[in-house]
């Protein structure tokens, strides 16, 4: 024992961090060991790791008699062996993880502190900004008025959706300019769907008051049904009647006099004639017939509806036809055109041309019975001659044929050919087109008005025919203007 406890001693007087001191009358009692130093150096194990927190203090052992014993084996023997000085290691490293896991807890809640109170603070600038606004009025223009802008208006919009529009287009500074001046406008309950044009570059209150001027609605075409595409002429009268294109052209005007900014006539003529049906917004279940039309200029006849009619001005004339052609069929297919052929027996296409004939032979109460002559002199091949389809084909019209006119062959002449025409010959009311779709039950096969009150007899008998025509003869509904 006394040569280890040498051996440790003359390790550490090298290399020791702290001694204590020692009692000299305490050596002299243990075994004869001399040393000229007065000192014990601390012994701790090269490999042993720093410690990263102080040591607890330690209670001291009590004293015994004989101090001797002290040399039996140093504290760091013991402590390398394994034993407490493990555990003490182990409980070390679980110090310095817990100490880093709160560090890192403080560093994570002081982040999380920091993004709530970046958006807290931006939460109560948001709130103050929209407070301090409800005080202060919203952005306007001022000065001279620009020029029109046009705006549609839909089905629905509020006047929130209306001002926000007008901001869209640059017709007012801001949405709040325009909507704080309608909300005061008890005019705006009663805005119609359709296109404006409004001067752009105006005071929200000027705005309003220009949406209700008798001049602000443009692309809005009214079309009486039984109107045809093309401009006629009244063989009694010499008077032009005009046409749907000719009706489109003057309301797809913005502006007025020499400012005033429009398609023509001409234009839609062209548009109509040359461009692709399919792209004119033709739809399915007339495409191919539309096709093959023996006259382009007129394929698109019966496919734009009799009724009010709104379209963008500022657009082209084939956007314009197509706008129009493809809400038109939308009206038809509501009425149930594609189901109609149950009770008909024909084509919605030639259930659309039907529908035109009935619009132009009859007034309204008798469209039912006039649809049903129709359908039973198809079923029968008999020539309908109607001298509605003569007179499609004429410049020059009016309600009596001459002899010379009824002999015409042409793809529309019923008295020179059996069947249907080749395309619809007027604008149908969606009267007429229900009507054919669903005829009244009956045997007729003949009819003819017979007085200016547009009396109209019916009848299965020739012979009675022939003796309601002489009837309508003699009321002068049947003379002739050529």
């Amino acid at each position: 024992m006394t040569d280890r406890w040498t051996r440790a001693e003359e390790r550490y007087r090298q290399n020791a961090d702290r001694r204590y001191r020692r009692d000299d009358v305490d050596w002299n009692e243990a075994d004869d060991y001399e040393d000229d130093t007065t000192v014990i150096p601390r012994y701790e194990d090269d490999d042993e790791e720093p410690l990263l927190e102080p040591e607890p203090p330690r209670r001291a052992a009590p004293q015994r008699a004989d101090r001797g014993r002290r040399g039996s084996a140093p504290r760091s023997e013991r402590r390398s062996s394994g034993g407490r000085g493990g555990s003490r290691h182990k409980s070390s490293r679980m110090a310095s993880r817990k100490a880093a896991e709160r560090k890192r807890r403080r560093r994570n809640l002081l982040i999380i502190g920091g993004v709530f109170a970046i958006l807290f603070l931006g939460a109560v600038g948001f709130a103050g900004w929209k407070f301090m606004n409800r005080f202060s009025p919203p952005e306007d223009f001022s000065g001279q008025q620009g020029p029109l802008a046009v705006v549609q208006v839909k089905a629905g919009d509020t006047a929130t959706q209306i001002a926000q529009t007008m901001y869209d287009k640059g017709i007012v500074a801001s949405s709040g300019a325009f909507y704080e001046a309608a909300v005061r406008n008890t005019n705006m309950n009663s805005v119609q769907p359709g296109y404006y044009a409004i001067p752009s570059h105006s005071k929200g209150s000027e705005a309003v008051i220009a949406l209700f001027g008798k001049d602000a609605r443009v692309g809005n075409v009214v079309i009486s049904e039984g109107r045809q595409l093309h401009d006629s002429t009244d063989a009694q009268t010499g008077a032009r009647k005009d046409g749907i294109y000719r009706k489109i052209a003057e309301a797809s005007c913005v502006g007025t006099g020499t400012a005033a900014k429009c398609v023509t006539y001409e234009q839609l003529d062209a548009a109509g004639s040359g461009t692709d049906p399919a792209a004119l917004g033709v739809p399915a279940w007339a495409l191919d017939r539309v096709r093959t039309v023996p006259d382009p200029s007129r394929k698109l006849e019966g496919l734009i509806a009799g009724g009010t009619l709104d379209f963008d001005p500022t657009a082209n004339p084939q956007d314009i036809l197509k706008q129009l052609v493809t809400t038109s069929a939308a009206s038809y297919e509501a009425t149930g055109i594609l189901q109609s052929g149950a009770a008909n027996g024909l084509s919605p296409y030639d259930t659309l041309i039907a529908a035109s004939l009935v619009e132009r032979e009859a007034l309204p109460q008798d469209m039912s019975k006039v649809a049903r002559v129709i359908v039973n002199r198809l079923k029968v091949d008999q020539p309908l001659q109607f001298d509605s389809t003569v007179n499609y084909a004429l410049s020059s019209t009016e309600v009596a044929t001459t002899d010379l006119d009824r002999a015409k062959k042409t793809p529309w002449n019923t008295y020179a050919m059996s069947g249907l025409p080749a395309t619809p010959i007027s604008a149908p009311s969606l009267e007429a087109l229900r009507a054919i779709e669903k005829p009244e039950p009956g045997n007729w096969l003949y009819f003819v008005t017979v007085d200016k009150q547009g009396t109209t007899l019916f009848t299965d008998n020739y012979n009675e025919h022939l003796r309601n025509i002489e009837k309508a003869r003699q009321s002068g509904i049947l003379d002739s203007g050529r």
